[in-house]
Order: structure tokens, then C-alpha cells, then sequence
């Protein structure tokens, strides 16, 4: 899995763009991605997201998939970042790091956020999508992780030490689960600390949802179900 981010010659471009072979995004959606990374290079710029955060209870960290306003994790599933980041992956991590990854087969991109969040000491930046594919990955991820994909009314965000998400046992997204969950706990055990930083912070295009015409507005299509 590993191999995802090796820094092959035939990347010429600084822009590398990471899709999954199920990822449905139309060309207005990486338009406008695309125009954020260009403003933040040194992140990673993308669409479905994750986040971390500290459990008193179980003294460690955890991990979840719910869809809250904060974020630490941008999947690689769809996302921009600089192909500078291919070469640290594979050059400058230590190959044990790299070895807990293919061993693990669950968590290369929460090891390449980390990776980039300690060099930049930033989070990863979130972009709009539209609400069809915001619910279909929601559903995957429920499917993929044992999680909820949406917080109820009333409930704390992820940084709650009682929001971690609910596992169906026995399952195969349950064992992946605790998978990326005991992952994260090993990188931050390898680097000392916890590089991953938290945000709240999603970029829209100008005017998006605004209650103006379509026609001044770059990316209509982003509105759309």
C-alpha cells in the first residue's frame, strides 16, 4: 500500500492527485479543489474527512469518521497535495514506519497526513462537494469503519472523550476500525508526540449558496443534489 506514494518519474506535475477507484467526483468539484491547493501547496487539499482526538478513559488516542466540523485527516481517497510529499514518504520515513503500513493494509493516508502535518505543523484543508457524494461517502465510511456517519443534534464533536464512534463487532469494518485506530496510536508512539492538527475550517467557492444568480457564480453545480 505503501507504493501509493511512491515518487515515480512519470509524475511530472507538482500537483499530485490521489482517487480511489469507487471515487465519483465531477470536473467542477477537482476545478475548484485544485484552485485551493494551488493557494496552500504545502497541504493536503481534499474532499472526505476524518479526525483524532484524546480518550481519557482508554488513555490513548482515537479516531473516528464521523461528519462533525472538525477534521485532522484528509483521505487520499480525493485529494490534492504537492508530489514533494511522494519523496519524504518513501526516502525519509523510516522503513519500519512504512512496514507498519503494509502490515496494518488500513491506514497509508492517516501515515501521509501525519507526515505532512509534521513538517507543516497545519491541518489538512477540507473543500465543498456536493450532498450526493458528501452522503455516499458518508454511508461508506459507515460501512468501511463500524461508524456513524453523522453526529445528532446535541451530541459533543470528536474532541469529546465520549464521541467515540460505535463499532459493530465481528464485522469487517469494525476490525478495520480498530486497525486505523491502533495505527494512529503506533505513529504517534514512533514520533514522540501527536502531529496531527485539529480544524474547523472548509473553503467554499465565492457566492456559494448565496442567494444570487447562477450566473455569477463559478461553480453552480456544487449546489446541485
Amino acid at each position: 500500500l505503501s507504493q501509493r506514494f511512491f515518487p515515480f518519474e512519470a509524475i511530472r506535475t507538482d500537483a499530485v492527485l490521489s482517487l480511489d477507484e469507487d471515487t465519483n467526483l465531477s470536473t467542477s468539484e477537482v476545478d475548484f479543489a485544485f484552485s485551493v491547493w494551488r493557494s496552500f501547496p504545502e497541504r493536503i487539499v481534499g474532499f472526505p474527512t476524518q479526525s483524532h482526538f484524546w480518550d481519557p478513559e482508554q488513555g490513548r488516542w482515537g479516531y473516528t469518521s464521523r461528519w462533525t466540523n472538525e477534521l485532522s485527516i484528509v483521505l487520499t481517497t480525493a485529494a490534492f497535495y504537492h508530489r514533494y510529499y511522494h519523496s519524504l514518504f518513501t526516502e525519509y520515513l523510516p522503513a519500519g514506519l512504512r512496514e507498519l503500513v503494509d502490515g496494518l493494509a488500513a491506514c497509508e493516508d492517516i501515515l501521509m497526513n501525519v507526515l505532512v502535518a509534521a513538517v507543516t505543523k497545519l491541518p489538512p484543508i477540507k473543500v465543498t462537494q456536493r450532498k450526493q457524494h458528501k452522503e455516499v461517502v458518508a454511508q461508506q465510511a459507515e460501512c468501511r469503519d463500524g461508524a456513524v456517519g453523522t453526529l445528532s443534534p446535541g451530541q459533543r464533536s470528536p474532541s469529546a472523550p465520549h464521541s467515540a464512534p460505535a463499532k459493530a463487532k465481528g464485522t469487517a469494518g469494525s476490525r478495520r476500525f480498530s486497525q486505523r485506530q491502533d495505527c494512529l496510536n503506533q505513529l504517534a508512539d514512533w514520533f514522540g508526540y501527536m502531529p496531527l492538527v485539529s480544524s474547523q475550517l472548509r473553503l467554499d467557492p465565492v457566492l456559494f449558496k448565496d442567494q444570487v444568480s447562477v450566473l455569477r457564480k463559478k461553480y453552480p453545480s456544487l449546489e446541485k443534489p
